[in-house]
């Protein structure tokens, strides 16, 4: 067991992570010196969605979730409703702002996270049950370390699973057995090659993180045989939350979530690509998290900052006292968010247009 800076000891788990944030913050220094401007592309004067110059500033926040630098905005189109990151992050910013989040220092945290959530990954399986009843093959779009893959098979165990992304994870589900196949990669690259395709392309919460959602569509219409199903599932930018809480929504997501799509724009996309939609979901794909979201990411905004290797210096003995005394007093707010969530913004969520993300089922005709 090692010693903290003050000399007393600490928990592997906590040594570890010092450890690893020590050994990391001389690289991200290094990368920071330079500035944060050079991570994004030039801001654009007119909606990706429907070409149109009608814009107006929807959200301006910092970084909520890492703390790390920079400043992101949210536009919104005035003609279509369309929401996206302008000016967005580049090729090297997205590299920037995703590292330590998914894999590295946050792999262990949001691993456990995502493990934990097989009610939901069952219900979103189900939802395909009235339209298909034994799929034989089912590609999962953006599965991280698979893990719903794993509860899905358990709804149609007779279904060949795998599962793509571009994270090391998905080679971590495959040897973990949650998928058959781990691709790692892109998708639209992987639609261009030759194959049989698959029954069902499901892409849960992927879309509000691709630079070109029209083209992952596309590459769905490829991949997916002719009378197959689309499975579609992303945060809802007309959701009354996210302009009741403002930036401290959790669905923004700032700075990883390029664009929130209205389901109206969704189902025309859908439609002139050849696609039927089937269903179209609010009230069941509503993640009851809303108010917990806002609390904590509140607190953890006035709090002192945990240690990350993105901060010039390790913060000291009384700032990390001033942390937890902080979140500590925060504990009867959060439980009192969480029972609100629960008991009466959920019930209420679709008919209140409180839902905070949309579904939709389609098939490919």
């Amino acid at each position: 067991m090692s010693s903290s800076t003050d000399g007393r000891p600490e928990e592997p788990a906590t040594a570890d992570r010092a450890e690893a944030v020590s050994a990391l913050r001389p690289g991200y220094q290094a990368e920071l010196a330079q500035g944060t401007e050079r991570f994004f592309e030039p801001r654009r004067d007119d909606c990706p969605w429907c070409g149109s110059g009608r814009l107006r500033e929807r959200l301006r926040t910092s970084d909520l979730f890492q703390h790390k630098p920079g400043r992101f905005l949210l536009d919104q189109c005035l003609q279509c409703g369309h929401v996206f990151q302008n000016p967005r992050l580049n090729a090297g910013g997205l590299e920037f702002y995703y590292r330590d989040f998914y894999d590295g220092l946050g792999e262990k945290s949001l691993g456990g996270v995502f493990a934990g959530r097989q009610k939901m990954y069952r219900q979103r399986a189900e939802s395909l049950r009235p339209f298909a009843e034994r799929p034989g093959t089912w590609l999962d779009v953006g599965t991280g370390h698979g893990h719903y893959c794993e509860t899905a098979r358990t709804v149609f165990p007779g279904t060949s699973f795998d599962g793509l992304d571009l994270s090391a994870g998905v080679e971590l589900a495959e040897q973990a057995g949650r998928v058959e196949r781990g691709i790692r990669g892109s998708f639209v690259d992987l639609a261009e090659k030759p194959g049989d395709g698959y029954d069902v392309v499901s892409m849960f919460h992927y879309l509000e993180h691709s630079t070109e959602p029209r083209g992952e569509l596309r590459a769905a219409r490829r991949t997916i045989r002719p009378g197959g199903h689309l499975l579609i599932e992303v945060p809802d930018p007309e959701s009354r939350w996210a302009r009741l809480l403002g930036r401290w929504w959790l669905p923004w997501l700032q700075p990883q979530h390029l664009h929130f799509i209205p389901v109206a724009n969704l189902r025309q996309e859908l439609a002139e690509l050849g696609f039927t939609v089937v269903a179209e979901q609010h009230a069941e794909p509503h993640d009851p998290v809303d108010l917990l979201g806002a609390v904590w990411l509140l607190l953890d905004a006035v709090a002192p900052p945990e240690d990350a290797p993105w901060l010039a210096t390790p913060p000291t003995r009384l700032r990390r006292l001033l942390r937890t005394a902080t979140l500590l007093a925060g504990v009867p707010a959060l439980l009192a968010a969480a029972l609100l969530d629960r008991l009466l913004v959920k019930p209420l969520a679709h008919p209140w247009g409180l839902a905070n993300a949309y579904r939709v089922v389609a098939r490919r005709d």
